[in-house]
């Protein structure tokens, strides 16, 4: 299984160097990645100046997209960061703290590679803590109309990216790129390199933007003619004997592209790095039309507040009804005491080591609504946690040899709230998560009773696993 697909979060094994120079501030940079603690994220941490302050890498903090993606926080700065970002996404890599002892992340090549790679010397290593991935189950949208920017995230099972850019050149003209799977961005996206337009280049070097900028760190396209005194000009500025443009139109230096639509996937690049500061694994396709900075943060922005808005969501299982059930009726019962009426789980679709996930079709014949409300029918609250007790039981009995010879019984509920009503016709959704692994037979569950995505009723069990009295001996 990769990183990108695991169940839990990664860091690297060790720390690891890698040093160069800013694109932007020209300045030497030493940079080390060290291993994070689960849940930290990816930081930065500024050792060059006092008390060493962190700025964490989330979209909230970011200040500037002018001509990179810069953060700032606690009184830090740190400039073009999404190259070191995509990487960490590519390699599955959740926790890493930076130190980094100058403003600017080093440019290396223009590409994710040389961060790709020096993970790669160290290796990457999985931890002890869940990974939560977040799911999306609408279109999410952005526009710029002055810019003709379109981004969109549909909802998808995993995480892919599909962008295209126009610039109106006759070098470019129109490109596409795909990333259908996280495992292919080493392959397909990680070497491509950043590019600039020749008359883009000519004006950073006329205001002093691009101090650090190389032939070797940037893929500059030519998009008007050139003169040689240009180009000689051009041969000082990056200390070369001479610079050339084999045609007109073409690429400075006749540098050979990696890819023939090199551009396009270094703007996929970019998306995956600057969509990383939402701070959240999200599963989704996104669709990105002549993407920038700018768009993918505010883009970023935008899905950041949807999940913050939406975040209970993450958790609601997928009922897929026309997939076999992983225990039937029959199965329940030789696990479960209970029966009619109040054997109140259908069947189970999901059931691992820590969780297990059943399901309640509730109709109008119930027996209980005969009492219950019968002119105004609402299943019964205590009814609701009697089943999720149920799932509890299939999940506590699954890690004994011998479930038939043991019963559960629940000592205690803790933080139950009832949010919405459950009435005939609704499917109920119910979850159950260990909090903690199971001692001496005593197992503390998490519930939680989903109809579609909506939480109707949650709470804190715990049951006790007792042999019963009956039991072969």
């Amino acid at each position: 299984m990769d990183n990108q697909q695991s169940p839990n979060q990664h860091t690297i094994k060790a720390p690891v160097t890698i040093s160069g120079v800013g694109l932007h501030t020209g300045a030497s940079v030493n940079m080390t990645l060290k291993p994070g603690i689960p849940g930290s994220g990816i930081k930065f941490r500024r050792i060059d100046l006092p008390n060493q302050p962190v700025v964490k890498a989330d979209v909230d903090y970011v200040v500037d997209t002018s001509r990179s993606t810069t953060l700032e926080h606690n009184g830090a700065r740190v400039n073009t960061i999404e190259h070191i970002m995509a990487a960490l996404v590519g390699t599955g890599v959740d926790n890493v703290e930076i130190e980094i002892d100058g403003p600017e992340v080093p440019i290396m090549d223009g590409s994710a590679m040389p961060f790709m790679e020096i993970i790669d010397e160290v290796g990457v290593a999985e931890q002890d803590a869940k990974k939560v991935y977040y799911t999306i189950d609408t279109n999410i949208t952005y526009y710029d109309d002055k810019k003709n920017v379109e981004m969109v995230a549909l909802p998808a099972v995993d995480y892919r990216v599909t962008c295209m850019i126009d610039f109106n050149s006759p070098v470019l003209g129109t490109q596409h790129a795909n990333l259908n799977s996280l495992a292919d961005f080493r392959s397909e996206i990680a070497a491509c390199r950043t590019f600039v337009f020749l008359h883009e280049l000519e004006y950073l070097i006329n205001n002093n933007l691009i101090k650090g900028g190389d032939i070797n760190n940037a893929i500059v396209i030519v998009d008007k003619p050139v003169s040689e005194e240009e180009l000689a000009r051009l041969a000082t500025v990056f200390q070369r004997k001479n610079i050339s443009v084999e045609q007109r139109e073409g690429i400075l230096n006749n540098i050979k592209l990696r890819f023939p639509n090199e551009p396009a996937r270094h703007k996929l690049l970019d998306i995956l790095g600057d969509l990383a500061l939402v701070g959240y694994p999200i599963k989704a396709h996104i669709i990105a039309n002549r993407p920038g900075h700018a768009s993918n943060v505010e883009f970023a922005r935008r899905l950041k507040q949807y999940i913050k808005k939406n975040k209970h969501i993450k958790d609601v299982p997928v009922y897929d009804p026309n997939k076999p059930a992983i225990f039937d009726l029959p199965r329940i019962e030789r696990t479960l005491p209970h029966r009619f009426p109040m054997l109140l789980v259908d069947k189970i679709i999901d059931l691992t080591d820590t969780q297990v996930v059943g399901i309640k079709n509730v109709t109008f014949n119930e027996p209980f609504f005969q009492g219950h409300f019968p002119n105004n029918p609402v299943m019964p609250g205590v009814l609701q946690v009697e089943a999720l007790a149920q799932c509890g039981g299939i999940l506590a009995l699954n890690t004994v040899p011998d479930p038939e010879n043991y019963d559960t019984y629940f000592i205690k509920i803790d933080n139950c709230k009832f949010k919405q009503k459950v009435f005939p016709g609704d499917t109920m959704i119910l979850k159950m998560e260990l909090l903690s692994p199971i001692r001496r037979g005593i197992v503390e569950m998490r519930g939680t009773v989903f109809v579609g995505n909506k939480i109707v009723t949650e709470g804190d069990l715990t049951a006790q696993i007792i042999k019963t009295r009956d039991a072969k001996k």
